[in-house]
Order: structure tokens, then C-alpha cells, then sequence
């Protein structure tokens, strides 16, 4: 059996599959496309709201360190990642590296883990959404019904119509096509991008010197039951993570790294970019280095604003500007936080389709989902299916505590995919390679080593419900997806055929 479960699909046949016409993407994007993709999927909330968060509990002005160290974290996981999309430019992005390196099994529990982070990031984002617009109306005199309202802290029972619309819209622009939504993405990138940098360039002229010292607070213990303390990490080492000093750094960098989430959801698009060979590490790695940089930026300015222990924890940007008296950037930094958060979902859900669909492809999930629109050239049945079944997620579901799964879902999916490649270079050396990442295995180990560090900072119910999740997944494969899949069959009769042959000898 334990051959079959790791028996890998070699990445000549992962190539050939995407020749067949029914199953047949079509190629339209550029390494432009990608880091616009990879832009607009990065920055989101994490940019206005974790910053005050993460300098008031863990750091102090010293916060844009820890998003550099959280960004170093990506980094690795970026150059791994390039690797592999580079060498295998094919839909699925960590689940078709994990098949071709690690096997089946592994495989299927990666690509089951990503469509659930997906499919509960598009969500939340779009419940998040949701919030910012009714803010928004809420300013103008307009008031949403309570029952077609966001459900947090609400009394009665409702429907979140605008998060509902605001998915099946954008699953109505993905089956239309890639090049639409890449058109789509990049006017919403260039507004959203704009007003950061309006943010920082405005902000910079109101910053006072005085509020950086100390840059490094004192270092404290996390009090007991603190909302940042871990649970798993006390239990395993008998300590907790430290509030401010350097390793204040260290625990709000496992913070903003959520701000990071969604750059590997570029890799799922290889399948579609017209060069991937060349575009897949440049759109990886420079959307990475763009939106590093612009949030190291974004900390520098609001806690040289307002001092570090004064930030606001929902709102640090807009409320240190109106401490500073310019009331009137809070309306304009919430509306870019609302137009950002519309490519965050699309991104999002772009990533899960195409995980579904590869998937599909290969017989682990019905064949049935692998068919593209004779026109569009897109997955359009996953994506419609996913598209309604993640619009009814965010519309009656409260989505708070379970949000954080989507955070352990990428740093496993980040560790799977630097050990894939260590066994890649070792199993298939004579494979071309448009990008290598550089001193393999020291740079893969450094990634598992800095994704498990921000994992096991995560609290322990975050674990528990990620492990329910997996073992629904195992069920899942032993019922349907192991005696289905394409790989497994292929298999079975070239052993038919040889004994035939031998037979017939």
C-alpha cells in the first residue's frame, strides 16, 4: 500500500495533461499580470490594521522590523517556490509540486488544506469587505437592514448580502476569462497601491522624531491570557513569547506574517502565464519585494505619527492621522481598504479554483470538474460551484474563529513545498530548471525551519481544528480519491499489459 500511496506523477506527464484540449487553460498572462496578481492578494487589511496591532502589544516602533523578518520568512518560501513553478508550470501550485516530489498522499493532503484556505480566506475577506462598505454608507446617511448586514455581534439573524454579491460577482468575472481579470486586477491594484502611498507620502510630513524612542521598548512577559499568547508553544517548550525587546520582534513578526498571506496563490496561475519558465520568479518574487516594502514603509510612518502605545488597534492609520488633525484621511484610507480587499477575494478564489480543478484533473476529486468553457478556456464548473458555496459561507457564517486556519493552512502548504524541493533535486536532477533556488538544502531547510516557528505560535485550537480538517481529508482519499485517481489506473494497466505480454511469452 505504501507504494501507491507515494507513488508521484512525474513532471513530464503533469505537462502533457495540460495539452488536452477539454482540460486545456489558456495562456494570456505576463510576469506583469502576475505581480499585479501577487500585489493585489498581499495587500489587504494587514497593511491598516495589523501594524497598530502588532506595535502597541509585541514591538513598538520596532514593528518594521518585524515585518522585514516576516518577509525574510517569505522570501525562503518564495525561492522554493519559484523553483518550482518554473519547473513544473502546471495549475495546483504547492499540491502539483508535492505530487511530483513527495507522492499522492502528501499531495492530496496538501491540495485538501489548501481548498480549505482558500475557500475560508475568500470569505472572511469578503465579510471584511462587506464591513468597509457598510462603514462607508454608514457616512454617507445610508444604513444597511440588520438582517442583510455583517452577523458579528448582531442581534438578530441575517443574510450578509453584500459579501454574498461580492463573491458570485467575481466568480462571474473569473469564468469569463483570465485577461479580464487580470485587467480588472490591475485597475483595482493601481487605486489601492495609490492610496498607500498617499498614506506614506502625506505621512511623512507629520512625523515627530520624539515618538521612536525608544525604538525598542523594554522587554516584558506576555501577561497571562493574552489574546497573542500560544497555548502550544507553552506546552512545548514551558515558556511564552515575549512583548517587546528583540524577541517582542520575533512574536509580532508570526503577527504580521498573516499579512503576508496569498503570494503563493501567483504559483496557481502557472498554468495560464505565457512564459512560466521566466515570469512564474519574477511575478513570486517582486510582488514579495514591492509589498515589503511599502509595509515597512507604512509602520516607519504611523509610529513616527503617534506614539507606539497611543495606536489604535482597529484603525491605527486613519486614527493617527485624525490624532495629528487630518480627519479626513480616515474616509479615504477606509475606501482604500474596501477597494483592496476586492482583488484580495478574487485572487483568493482564482487560487482555489485552480487547486480544485487540477486536482479534478487527476482524477482525486470527479473528472466531471475538469472540463474548461469551450470559449472562456476557463475551470468554469469549479469555479461556479466554489463561487456559490463560498458565497453562502460568507453570508451566514460568522467567520472570526475560524479565519486562523487559513494562516497554519499556507505555512504547511510553505514547509511542504521546501522539503519538495530538496527531494526533487536529489530524485530528478536531469530536470530543466528556468530558476533555481539558490544553496539548496540550506535556503529549504531555513524555510521550514521559519514557517514552523510562526506555526507552532499560533494558539493550540488553531491546531485542533486543522487537525479534524486533515483527517476528514484522509477519509475523503480512502474513499473516493485512491481508487480514482488517473495515476493510480495509468499504473494498473501497464502492470495489465506487461503480465499479458509475459503471459502471452
Amino acid at each position: 500500500m505504501s507504494s501507491t500511496l507515494f507513488r508521484t506523477k512525474r513532471v513530464e506527464q503533469s505537462i502533457l495533461d495540460t495539452e488536452e484540449p477539454e482540460h486545456a487553460l489558456k495562456k494570456s498572462l505576463s510576469a506583469l499580470d502576475l505581480t499585479v496578481f501577487g500585489v493585489g492578494v498581499i495587500i489587504g487589511t494587514g497593511i491598516f490594521v495589523l501594524t497598530g496591532t502588532v506595535a502597541k502589544n509585541n514591538a513598538g516602533p520596532a514593528v518594521a522590523l518585524a515585518f522585514v523578518a516576516a518577509g525574510v520568512a517569505c522570501a525562503l518560501a518564495a525561492l522554493c517556490y519559484a523553483e518550482f513553478a518554473s519547473t513544473v508550470p502546471v495549475a495546483g501550485s504547492a499540491y502539483t509540486f508535492s505530487y511530483a516530489s513527495l507522492g499522492e498522499l502528501p499531495a492530496w493532503i496538501i491540495g485538501w488544506d489548501l481548498v480549505l484556505e482558500f475557500a475560508l480566506g475568500t470569505a472572511v475577506v469578503a465579510v471584511g469587505w462587506s464591513g468597509y462598505i457598510q462603514s462607508l454608507m454608514d457616512n454617507a446617511g445610508w444604513e444597511m437592514p440588520a438582517s442583510l448586514g455583517s452577523r458579528e455581534g448582531a442581534d438578530v439573524f441575517g443574510f450578509d448580502i453584500l459579501a454574498a454579491a461580492l463573491v458570485l460577482v467575481l466568480t462571474c468575472i473569473l469564468v469569463v476569462g483570465m485577461k479580464l481579470s487580470a485587467r480588472i486586477t490591475s485597475l483595482v491594484v493601481a487605486i489601492k497601491v495609490t492610496v498607500v502611498l498617499v498614506v506614506i507620502i502625506a505621512g511623512a510630513f507629520l512625523i515627530d522624531g520624539d515618538n521612536y524612542d525608544p525604538f525598542i521598548p523594554k522587554q516584558k512577559a506576555v501577561e497571562a491570557g493574552d489574546s497573542l499568547q500560544s497555548p502550544l508553544i507553552q506546552l512545548m517548550f514551558g515558556w511564552a513569547p515575549s512583548n517587546f525587546g528583540v524577541m517582542g520582534i520575533f512574536t509580532a513578526a508570526s503577527v504580521v506574517f498573516f499579512a503576508f498571506i496569498g503570494f503563493d496563490v501567483v504559483a496557481t496561475a502557472a498554468e495560464e502565464t505565457k512564459n512560466p519558465q521566466r515570469d512564474m520568479p519574477r511575478g513570486i518574487i517582486g510582488s514579495l519585494i514591492i509589498c515589503t516594502t511599502l509595509y515597512v514603509a507604512v509602520s516607519i510612518v504611523v509610529t513616527g505619527m503617534q506614539h507606539y502605545s497611543r495606536l489604535s488597534v482597529d484603525a491605527p492609520l486613519a486614527d493617527a492621522f485624525k490624532a495629528t488633525g487630518h480627519p479626513w484621511f480616515a474616509g479615504f484610507i477606509s475606501f482604500g481598504a474596501a477597494v483592496g480587499l476586492t482583488t484580495v477575494c478574487m485572487i483568493l478564489l482564482l487560487g482555489q479554483t485552480r487547486v480544485f480543478f487540477a486536482m479534478s484533473r487527476d482524477g482525486l476529486l470527479p473528472r466531471f470538474f475538469s472540463h474548461v468553457h469551450p470559449r472562456f478556456k476557463t475551470p468554469h464548473r469549479p469555479t461556479i460551484l466554489l463561487g456559490v458555496v463560498i458565497a453562502v459561507l460568507a453570508g451566514f457564517t460568522p467567520l472570526t474563529e475560524l479565519a486562523a486556519l487559513v494562516n497554519i493552512g499556507t505555512l504547511f502548504a510553505f514547509v511542504v513545498v521546501a522539503i519538495g524541493v530538496i527531494i526533487l533535486r536529489k530524485t530528478r536532477p536531469d530536470l530543466h530548471r528556468s530558476f533555481r533556488t539558490p544553496w539548496v538544502p540550506v535556503i529549504p531547510i531555513l524555510s521550514v525551519c521559519a514557517s514552523l516557528w510562526l506555526m507552532i505560535n499560533l494558539p493550540a485550537e488553531t491546531w485542533v481544528r486543522f487537525a479534524i480538517w486533515m483527517a476528514a481529508g484522509f477519509f475523503v482519499y480512502f474513499l473516493y480519491g485512491r481508487s480514482h485517481s488517473r495515476l493510480g489506473r495509468h499504473q494498473e494497466t501497464t502492470v495489465d499489459e506487461v503480465e499479458k505480454g509475459e503471459g502471452t511469452a
